[in-house]
C-alpha cells in the first residue's frame, strides 16, 4: 500500500509492506485524522480550537484534552531550553505547530499498527516515523536540495530535521524574538516523533548550545551542522554513510558529541 496527500501544509506519504491483511481503509483513517488535527489545531485557521483559546472564547481549563496534552508539551519544552522555544512569541499568538505535526504523525503510525501493519514508512515533510524496518532516510544537505549530508538507518523509530532550507528563519529564539543562530541543520534520531520533531525544532530555537541539549535528551541520537560547516554527531547516531556538507573551501571537520552531556 502506497498513498500520497497533501495535508497540514505538507506531503504525507503512507507506505505499508507488511502486516495481517491490513485493509486499505487504514490510510482513510490515518489521512482523516491529520485532517482533523488540521482543523482542530491549526493556529491558521480561525474556526479552529487553538485561535478560540488564543482569543480568550474558550478558558484555558475548558480545552479539549488533546489540546491539553498539546500546550503540556509545548511547556515542558520551554522549561527544557530555558524559554528558547515557546509556542507563545510576542506578535504572533499561540503557534504549537512545532509540537502538533511529530504528536499527530505519531498517533497516525499507531493507527496503522493499530490496524495489524507490522512494516511501514510515514513521511511528513522529511519528518518520518518507521516500524518493521530497517529502513533508510536520507538527511538533506542544509545548502544543496541535490546532495545528503548523512543517510542513516531506522528499524523502528523515528527522525526528525529542523533546519532554514525550506523556510528560511522560521524558527524564532523566543527569549529574544529573532530567528535563531549558530546551526544550519539538526536531526534526531527518537522512539517516537513526537520526542524527535519537538526536540530538534526546540534545540535548533537554542542556537548552537542546542546541540549538546539534544544530546542529552534520553534516547535521542543527534547529527548536527553548525554555522561554520562542523559536523557534530552522537556515537549511536544511525548512519550508514555520514558524508561532510561542502559548503566551503575548507573541508569541514567532524566533531563526535558527549554520550552523557549534563542535563
Amino acid at each position: 500500500m502506497l498513498r500520497v496527500e497533501h495535508v497540514m501544509g505538507f506531503p504525507v506519504s503512507v507506505r505499508v509492506d507488511e502486516g495481517a491483511g491490513v485493509p486499505e481503509t487504514a490510510a482513510d483513517e490515518v489521512f482523516a485524522w491529520l485532517r482533523e488535527v488540521d482543523a482542530r489545531f491549526s493556529p491558521f485557521r480561525p474556526d479552529s480550537e487553538v485561535c478560540a483559546l488564543d482569543r480568550g472564547e474558550i478558558p484555558a481549563g475548558a480545552v479539549s484534552p488533546e489540546l491539553a496534552e498539546i500546550l503540556g508539551l509545548c511547556e515542558h519544552y520551554r522549561l527544557a531550553t530555558g524559554g528558547a522555544f515557546d509556542a507563545r512569541l510576542p506578535g504572533r499568538g499561540l503557534d504549537p505547530c512545532a509540537v502538533v505535526k511529530g504528536w499527530s504523525v505519531q498517533r497516525a503510525a499507531e493507527l496503522l499498527s493499530a490496524a495489524g501493519a507490522t512494516r511501514y514508512c510515514v513521511n511528513a515533510g522529511g519528518d518520518v516515523v518507521a516500524a518493521g524496518g530497517p529502513w533508510r532516510v536520507g538527511v538533506r544537505h542544509p545548502e544543496h536540495a541535490d546532495r545528503l549530508c548523512a543517510v542513516l538507518e531506522i528499524t523502528d523509530g523515528a527522525v526528525a530535521t529542523s533546519a532554514r532550507y525550506e523556510r528560511g528563519d522560521h524558527i524564532l529564539d523566543a527569549r529574544t524574538g529573532r530567528p535563531a543562530t549558530g546551526l544550519l541543520s539538526l536531526t534526531v534520531v527518537a522512539p517516537s516523533l513526537t520526542e524527535a520533531d519537538a526536540t530538534a525544532t526546540a534545540a535548533f530555537a537554542m542556537g548552537a548550545r542546542g546541540v549538546e541539549w539534544a544530546a542529552s535528551r534520553d534516547g535521542c541520537e543527534v547529527f548536527a551542522v553548525d554555522e561554520d560547516h562542523r559536523v557534530l554527531r552522537t556515537p549511536g547516531f544511525p548512519a550508514v554513510r555520514a558524508a561532510p556538507p561542502v559548503g566551503r573551501s575548507k573541508e569541514p571537520r567532524a566533531q563526535r558529541l558527549r554520550a552523557s552531556a549534563p542535563r
